[in-house]
């Protein structure tokens, strides 16, 4: 494997940086908002699961919490 000093690894990195497709701000406003919202229903659907299950074990074994 070749190596390349300092001065070229910076040009290269430079040069495959410009090449880098950035999104734009409303893209990243859009998935940033996508993302909370899928986090906040996960969140919400996990909690009513553990809620269903958490009364149907007190119903079968007769303790409560």
């Amino acid at each position: 494997m070749a190596r390349t000093n300092p001065f070229q690894f910076a040009q290269q990195v430079r040069s495959e940086v410009s090449k880098v497709s950035w999104p734009s701000r409303k893209e990243v406003v859009l998935t940033t908002s996508m993302v909370a919202i899928m986090a906040t229903l996960a969140a919400i659907f996990f909690f009513l699961i553990d809620q269903i299950v958490q009364f149907g074990l007190e119903t079968i074994l007769g303790v409560a919490s």
